[in-house]
């Protein structure tokens, strides 16, 4: 058993054939046991022994045997015998044919294969079977006919020209059709792409001390990993301090870039399908530095270069400029100075540039400070140098000083300091002898470094002369006369005579003596006395600055004085002069107050002069305090009234005018006035005696809200109930009159155009003199044939027609 006489079985399997005679007699049998085809008998298995590849093996008691075979081999194929003795004397024997066979074995057919894009691949399916196997392929359940792209072969399917379209999942198929065996293995393909660096620009500027990022760009499939290599150490910059890169996005980081960072690299994108790479030069921009820049001292109309020498990668740009200015000196000629040229010298190869700022005839203008400037790509540097113009001494500071003056043998200083580089030394001299070699105790040199001081005591008359200051440096010399002069006294007065006279007060015009260069006139001074006291020793003194107002105050009212003027100066006051005999007229009111404020439109002599309140409802008016003319002010009026004027003539309201007396303040403020209103202004000074003439300002009031009064009842009376009704009927009445003049030349107005027309120099007769008639409505109308401004006026009492412009706020049409 099995009953088959021939067992076929693949290699690799287990096989157990069983032996039991069909007797009647089981007992009688005997020498049972297998042999295989060279008729070998085939032992059992040793106790203790691991089974060997083919053996035999008592079963049922010892009624059976049974050959096993553990796993079969090719070399185990063949006829195999079972026999045995039936009571000593018969045999029995019987065959079976064991045939083995390979089964499908895949050979070389990785589940999982990436072709690469644009090549020729074979997807590998190698099969082993024993009979051969036939293999075929399918994709997406579809069979694949060897045609065009696509080429069946013994090792696997050709496609050429590997495109993405070709990724997905392939079933190779292998079948023995002599033994019906059929098996599948299913292949993903997975088309991968070669990598692809977008191309790195030739030269990327990193600049020194800063930090650098750049991005490195690649395609690829799978998505490749990227290096970056230092060419001139070929490192992965990954493993070099202040360095960084990220593997996934191609990103290099430098923290803080340094010089020795300057050099080639290469990006490197890597995929299972390939590598690519790109080169870019990196440049460490230095920032530039100033490693030269010298102070010059040259002497004046020679020829001077300022140099200055920076380093720097790329090699900087040089200019200068004035410190202090913005305006930058342009290589080559300058425009604006053709004695100036600047001129560079630049050495790629070490990195440096000097700029040489030329001055083909110095002059003193160009002393002073100069900033060189060093640009390139990567930063700014500055740094500042200075040109010393030496000259010759001079005293051009000096020729407008004024003589120097003394009196009464006071020492006297003459200093001197000569403008020089470098620095003068100072010799005095007097009547072109050193003073040094005099001797002379009245002429003392103090030297206060580079100013020397020389102190006189003119003890004699001769010492009021000239003296010589020289200076000299190794340049020149170069000589100053100072003078010293007797101060005097000031020449007497030309001429006084007053100005304005009132009862206790005479304001003066004084011309003053000439004076001389250096010795002003600090003072004018007047004495008076009444004209019949002879004694001028109990005369009243008083003193002026010379730009002041020259006012006698507290004079006595309808008196004789007598005044005479002297000036004065540092040596003493003049003799007195200009005697003048003038009388003050008796007490009388005060002089008419002045007004404090700005118009803002010039009063002419008829008009009054116009003044802005910043206010609607308030305004604050100022004066000065106004002469007495002999009697205190006790009180000013102020009296102020709202109205208009036309054609040069005030009209007031009637009933609104208000006045009030004030203290002997000099301020007012007006309450409770009109938005946008002229108000008249009249001020009066009072005294014992009577009012000044009274000060006239015209206010206009700003545009505002007037103040609306309410009252606590809110329920009205009867009687303003029927003032209310009886205005309202009277408009309506107008209005209706008015559009029926306009209409139909009908009713009142109409009739009242139609009177006779005067002339225009009656109607400004009546205007000036007043008129019986003003309550009526309208005036007549001036000729059609004349073109004037007009405006109608409600004055309070009556409607008013006036030719000219009007100024005022009380206007009805």
């Amino acid at each position: 058993m099995p009953a088959a006489s021939i067992q076929r079985k693949p290699v690799g399997a287990s096989l157990l054939l069983t032996c039991q005679p069909d007797v009647p007699d089981s007992t009688l049998i005997s020498d049972l046991r297998w042999s295989d085809s060279r008729n070998i008998t085939i032992p059992p298995k040793a106790t203790g022994q691991s089974s060997p590849p083919i053996y035999t093996e008592s079963i049922s008691g010892g009624q059976a045997l049974a050959l096993l075979f553990n796993s079969l081999q090719e070399s185990m194929a063949g006829t195999y015998y079972c026999a045995a003795s039936y009571s000593v004397t018969e045999q029995l024997a019987a065959s079976v044919l064991v045939e083995t066979y390979v089964a499908i074995t895949w050979k070389d057919a990785p589940e999982d294969q990436r072709p690469i894009l644009g090549d020729d691949y074979i997807v590998r399916c190698e099969v082993y079977a024993n009979p051969p196997a036939t293999v075929d392929w399918l994709r997406d359940g579809d069979p694949i006919k060897s045609s065009g792209r696509y080429v069946i072969e013994n090792r696997g399917l050709l496609i050429r020209n590997v495109s993405e379209s070709d990724d997905g999942l392939y079933t190779c198929r292998a079948a023995v059709i002599s033994t019906g065996e059929l098996a599948k293995r299913v292949i993903r393909v997975e088309v991968q792409i070669k990598p692809e660096v977008q191309k790195l620009p030739m030269v990327l500027n990193a600049v020194e001390g800063q930090s650098f990022s750049y991005m490195c760009n690649a395609t690829g499939k799978p998505v490749p990993e990227f290096q970056w290599i230092k060419k001139s150490t070929q490192q992965n910059v990954a493993d070099i301090d202040r360095f960084s890169v990220n593997a996934l996005t191609g990103q290099l980081d430098i923290s803080r870039v340094e010089q020795d960072d300057h050099d080639t690299y290469t990006c490197v994108a890597k995929n299972a399908a390939g590598i690519s790479e790109s080169t870019t030069k990196l440049n460490v921009l230095i920032r530039p530095k100033i490693i030269e820049f010298m102070n010059i001292t040259v002497p004046q109309d020679e020829e001077a270069v300022l140099a200055c020498k920076a380093f720097g990668r790329p090699p900087p740009e040089i200019t200068f400029r004035r410190y202090g200015t913005t305006e930058e000196f342009t290589v080559g000629l300058q425009v604006s100075d053709d004695r100036i040229v600047l001129d560079l010298d630049t050495n790629t190869e070490r990195g440096e540039t000097i700029g040489n700022l030329r001055f083909s005839k110095l002059d003193k203008t160009d002393d002073g400070l100069y900033d060189c400037i060093a640009r390139n790509p990567g930063d700014v540097a500055y740094k500042v140098g200075h040109i010393t113009v030496e000259y010759k001494p001079n005293f051009d500071h000096m020729k407008a000083l004024p003589p120097v003056y003394t009196w009464e043998q006071r020492p006297a200083n003459l200093s001197c300091f000569a403008q020089a580089i470098p620095n003068a030394t100072i010799e005095w001299r007097w009547n072109d002898r050193r003073i040094l070699d005099l001797s002379d105790f009245n002429m003392k040199i103090e030297e206060q470094g580079v100013r020397s001081d020389l102190i006189i005591t003119p003890r004699e008359q001769r010492y009021f002369t000239s003296y010589k200051c020289v200076a000299t440096n190794r340049l020149g010399r170069e000589e100053h006369v100072m003078e010293l002069r007797e101060a005097r006294i000031p020449d007497a007065i030309v001429q006084a005579k007053p100005r304005s006279v009132s009862a206790t007060s005479m304001t003066f015009d004084i011309i003053p003596p000439a004076v001389q260069m250096g010795l002003p006139i600090t003072a004018i001074s007047v004495q008076y006395k009444e004209e019949f006291n002879p004694d001028w020793n109990n005369a009243i003194n008083r003193t002026w600055s010379p730009d002041s107002p020259y006012i006698v105050e507290g004079l006595k009212p309808q008196t004789s004085f007598s005044f005479r003027f002297a000036a004065r100066n540092v040596v003493g006051l003049g003799p007195w002069s200009a005697y003048i005999v003038h009388s003050t007229p008796k007490r009388s009111e005060p002089e008419t107050p002045k007004t404090l404020h700005v118009p803002i439109q010039e009063e002419n002599e008829e008009d009054d002069a116009i003044v802005a309140s910043p206010y609607a409802d308030h305004f604050e008016l100022r004066w000065n305090v106004p002469v007495d003319n002999g009697e205190p002010i006790n009180f000013y009026r102020v009296k102020y009234c709202p109205g208009s004027k036309v054609n040069g003539v005030w009209t007031e309201l009637e009933g609104a005018c208000l006045d009030e007396d004030i203290p002997t303040a000099t301020h007012y403020e007006m309450r409770d006035l009109q938005a946008d209103t002229y108000y008249r202004i009249e001020l009066m000074a009072h005294n014992a005696i009577g009012y000044s003439r009274p000060a006239h300002l015209l206010l206009k009031t700003a545009r505002g809200i007037d103040v609306v009064l309410r009252v606590d009842d809110r329920a009205l009376s009867s009687a303003a109930v029927i003032g209310i009704v009886v205005g309202c009927v009277l408009l309506l009445l107008l209005v209706i009159d008015i559009l029926c003049c306009l209409i139909g030349n009908l009713g009142l107005l109409a009739m009242m155009c139609r009177r006779t027309k005067r002339s225009p120099s009656e109607l400004g007769d009546e205007e000036k003199l007043g008129r019986e008639d003003e309550k009526q409505p309208l005036n007549s109308l001036p000729d059609v044939g004349v073109k004037t401004n007009s405006s109608v006026e409600f004055d309070g009492r009556g409607v008013q027609i006036r030719s000219g412009e009007i100024i005022g706020k009380n206007s009805a049409v």
